[in-house]
């Protein structure tokens, strides 16, 4: 279990309805760019592209979509080529075989179900397979309907820091940070989480002297 900051931080920095507002207000002042690092064109592309991001990295999904979404356009063309052909067409991004059970069967029901459109609530997306609710969360932000909050390893890991949640089940830690994040910063908020971690509060060496919410921050060294 990770260490949990939120008694600390009602000591050191506050209750944490107190701090969200000028944690999320510096954030996005400190990372404007904050953005999804995957690139697409349609909808249809921002859904393979998360579906294909699982267990690799987002620079490895681009450089297989650059090639592959110039061969597959619409629901159909991912089944109408044999498995093993996709299979290779995704092979760089990894556990291909289950990728690509999962993409054949999201486009079948695409087309059965929601006319070869990507459908904008998480109860539908979640019902697609290979959809589990993190890439639901992305697909419905990214669609400009945020119905949630998007948690991945840089989110679960400055939430606890800050002292925003002591859960480590990242449902627990969505229903946490559902709480106080106000519902408009539901979509970006994850960005902004996300870019910190990777520029400024890295998981083995945070760089606290340079973060701006080192006053706000009950794991902050300064």
């Amino acid at each position: 279990m990770p260490r949990s900051f939120v008694k600390e931080a009602r000591r050191r920095v506050g209750p944490k309805r107190e701090r969200i507002g000028p944690i999320v207000d510096r954030l996005l002042a400190e990372h404007p760019d904050a953005t999804i690092a995957l690139r697409f064109r349609s909808e249809l592309e921002l859904l393979v592209s998360v579906m294909l991001s699982a267990q690799t990295t987002d620079v490895n999904v681009n450089r297989v979509t650059e090639r592959l979404f110039e061969k597959y356009r619409r629901p159909e063309d991912y089944l109408a080529v044999p498995p093993d052909e996709l299979e290779r067409d995704i092979y760089a991004t990894g556990f291909f075989r289950q990728k690509t059970k999962a993409l054949r069967g999201t486009m079948q029901m695409l087309i059965e179900e929601h006319e070869g459109r990507v459908p904008r609530r998480l109860e539908e997306l979640v019902r697609l397979p290979g959809v589990a609710r993190k890439t639901a969360n992305v697909v419905a932000a990214e669609l400009g309907d945020p119905q949630g909050i998007v948690v991945d390893t840089h989110v679960r890991r400055l939430s606890q820091r800050l002292g925003l949640t002591s859960e480590d089940d990242p449902v627990k830690i969505e229903r946490d940070l559902q709480r106080i994040v106000p519902r408009a910063h539901w979509g970006v908020f994850p960005h902004v989480l996300i870019w910190h971690g990777r520029r400024v509060c890295i998981a083995r060496a945070p760089r606290c002297e340079d973060c701006v919410l080192n006053d706000l921050c009950p794991s902050s060294r300064v």
